[in-house]
């Protein structure tokens, strides 16, 4: 690695990035990265656009829908998201709908159903 100053040869300053502690690692020759703590909770959003999410479980099926029973639950049946699309993560919104029609692909919700 050329310079700690720079995160991975992209010009952007380590500092600028809060990387300030990026340090070569003796093992393998690569960078270890290690974050400061966050002055207060904060969620992080990830997205990949244009991409599958299921490259390849059950590609034959419509769509990938699980099934679990539960003895204890509240609801009857609880749906949660497994595309990362939904506004009401970790339950599912249906969001997986629209990215299975711009993607192609066949990702579903987890249901958990009370016995």
């Amino acid at each position: 690695m050329a310079s700690s100053t720079t995160a991975f040869g992209s010009g952007v300053s380590t500092t600028a990035l809060g990387l300030s502690s990026l340090k070569p690692s003796p093992t393998v020759g690569v960078a270890t990265i290690i974050f400061p703590k966050p002055r207060r909770s904060s969620a992080m959003v990830v997205r990949v656009e244009g991409q599958t999410i299921n490259p390849e479980i059950r590609k034959t099926e419509e769509k990938v829908v699980d099934s679990v029973v539960v003895t204890e639950l509240s609801k009857p049946l609880t749906a949660y998201c497994r595309c990362w699309r939904s506004g009401t993560f970790p339950l599912c919104d249906g969001g997986h709908v629209k990215h299975n029609k711009a993607t192609g692909d066949n990702v579903g919700p987890l249901l958990l159903k009370k016995q």
